[in-house]
């Protein structure tokens, strides 16, 4: 395939080796003008908005991946195949399905549990574990001690749908499951496939266990944390 790709106008030295992903293009642009200097857009097809810059120095990208598996399946693959990407670094919201979390929270996905056909259409077969880069997880739970930010790691699970998850509140205790997404599993096995790192980093937006929710301006601006431990970690 040649630069740019159908879904990417950039060209491949526009992209710093890390990019951190948020699902909206809206934080994405949020991150560009709050933590980045001299960010330049450098990609805004269908809207799904990417910026690079600098942050204390370090050159780092931040481009949206938009909702669901299939979208981050298209935008991660293109990154690291084709634009020379070394890590993705999700930073987006989930929803609680373990006590152990409340709004706002941090929660680092070591594993991300799937009931997808992804994996097994895209050859991993459908007992693939999609996990996270274990570079990256230990970078992230040591910057985040280091900025006194209280972070959870565990498995977390990503679903093709936002609407329906009830019925799996016993599968989500049996696997230990602390919270609900919908990217996470796909950039893991495209991290997996292409030999390159990935981890995803989501703050709390809602629990299914209380029906608490954050407000889609706080979910949009609000959540620094993760934003903060993503771009140490550039």
């Amino acid at each position: 395939m040649n630069i740019p790709t159908p879904h990417i106008t950039a060209k491949k030295e526009d992209f710093a080796p890390t990019v951190l992903m948020p699902g909206d293009p809206l934080r994405s642009k949020f991150i560009a003008e709050t933590f980045l200097e001299n960010a330049v857009l450098i990609n805004n097809v269908r809207g799904v908005q990417g910026f690079s810059g600098t942050y204390k120095g370090k050159r780092v990208s931040v481009m949206a991946s938009g909702m669901g598996m299939p979208s981050i399946g298209i935008y991660s693959y293109e990154l690291f195949n084709y634009y020379g990407v070394e890590n993705i670094i999700r930073v987006g919201s989930a929803g609680a399905t373990s006590p152990l979390l409340k709004l706002k929270d941090i929660v680092i996905g070591s594993t991300a549990l799937t009931t997808s056909s992804f994996a097994e259409n895209f050859g991993l077969g459908k007992n693939f574990i999609a996990t996270a880069s274990k570079t990256l997880i230990d970078k992230a739970e040591k910057i985040a001690k280091a900025l006194n930010i209280n972070t959870v790691t565990g498995t977390i699970f990503s679903s093709d749908v936002f609407y329906g998850e009830e019925d799996k509140k016993e599968y989500f205790q049996k696997n230990s499951v602390l919270a609900v997404e919908m990217e996470a599993a796909a950039l893991y096995m495209n991290a997996y496939k292409s030999k390159k790192n990935a981890l995803a980093i989501c703050t709390i937006s809602d629990s299914t266990l209380t029906g608490e929710s954050c407000s889609a301006e706080e979910r949009q601006n609000s959540f620094t944390h993760m934003m903060e431990i993503a771009l140490e970690m550039a």
